[in-house]
């Protein structure tokens, strides 16, 4: 199989965990007989100092004609220490979301046995976690209208959904559990928030077209608390996009470090695979940065692609290497040795 890949490092650590990807990438595409082409492109801080725009339609270009996106990290702190920034890096993000349609957004969040120790819950409530959380992706606040008076005393930002925006990630929430466990938790705020209740309602009829699949409904302030009070009850998560993209960082801390959480962002024709890590910029060319969400991320995009047993090869790949003890610093235990993100890299494409 030939496999094009647009490949954007962005800012910070991307650069440096991507490299490690696409080294785990180029093994497996070694064994099982597949040709990968790169074709790397601008993004964030990168690309807005290249060419003054966050995300540039050559970008958008090279990621609409490839086989799925592999993405690193946005952002630099001269930006985000600057309020008054007119362009910023995470504006490029949005637009390379809403450029390519990427409606849905997919976080598994695991705990890896080896690993149990490092999260900061209690190891019996977190053995065993296992759920993925759908987010909206495209709509919701953070692309409604927003703005200030003209006294600039008052700001104001617009959360607007439609029932189609609603549906199409429903469905492939949906579908996800019927993959799974068969439970499909739905967060919203419908006790009052308006665009919660048409969540809910939306929801509600469009249960009885998956009658395998179970569902419950949840109030944000309580699902997040009870992801942190009983994270194995949870299969699939959906929600809407602020929610989502709150929830989806406390929960990524169950595992024991950020730079464990692989994700996908999912549209009609596109995919875009990314860790949900930022861009760390001090750590920045250091060669400490965790490299297995972008490892494990790439382990998606292979799944995405129908490549599953090339997908179970990265993870089965990542799973020896944590048990075999060879980590990042953020992962490491008192006394135990740590490993440079290149080293953890080879040590990964070695075990495929």
């Amino acid at each position: 199989m030939d496999i094009n890949i647009a490949l954007l490092p962005g800012d910070g650590i991307g650069p440096e965990i991507i490299a490690e990807a696409t080294k785990v990438l180029d093994r497996t595409a070694a064994k099982f007989g597949h040709r990968i082409r790169y074709t790397e492109a601008l993004v964030g801080a990168a690309a807005i100092d290249a060419t003054g725009n966050p995300y540039p339609d050559t970008t958008h270009c090279i990621c609409r004609e490839a086989d799925a996106v592999l993405f690193g990290a946005i952002g630099d702190p001269k930006y985000d220490n600057n309020p008054k920034a007119k362009v910023r890096p995470e504006q490029g993000l949005l637009r390379m979301r809403k450029a390519l349609g990427l409606f849905a957004n997919l976080r598994p969040v695991t705990v890896y046995e080896p690993l149990v120790d490092r999260s900061p819950l209690k190891a019996d409530v977190v053995r065993g976690t296992d759920f993925i959380c759908v987010r909206e992706l495209t709509s919701g606040i953070y692309f409604g209208r927003q703005g200030r008076d003209r006294h600039d005393t008052r700001a104001y930002d617009t959360c607007t959904y439609t029932i189609d925006e609603i549906e199409q990630v429903l469905r492939v929430a949906f579908r996800l559990a019927g993959t799974r466990r068969r439970h499909l938790t739905v967060v919203d705020k419908a006790n009052v928030l308006e665009t919660s209740r048409m969540w809910r309602e939306t929801a509600q009829r469009t249960v009885c077209e998956y009658p395998d699949v179970t569902v419950d409904f949840m109030f944000v302030d309580n699902a997040a608390m009870q992801i942190i009070r009983r994270p194995t009850d949870f299969d699939v998560i959906v929600t809407e996009n602020m929610f989502g993209d709150i929830l989806t960082d406390e929960a990524s801390v169950i595992s024991g470090s950020l730079g464990m959480l692989s994700s996908a962002s999912i549209g009609a024709k596109c995919a875009l695979f990314e860790p949900v890590h930022g861009s760390y910029p001090q750590a920045a060319g250091k060669d400490i940065a965790n490299p297995m969400a972008a490892v494990l991320s790439a382990a998606l995009l292979l799944e995405h692609l129908g490549l599953g047993a090339e997908g179970r090869a990265v993870r089965k790949a990542i799973d020896r290497t944590l048990a075999a003890g060879v980590v990042t610093e953020d992962l490491t235990a008192p006394g135990q040795r740590s490993y440079r993100t290149s080293a953890v890299g080879d040590f990964i494409a070695a075990q495929i």
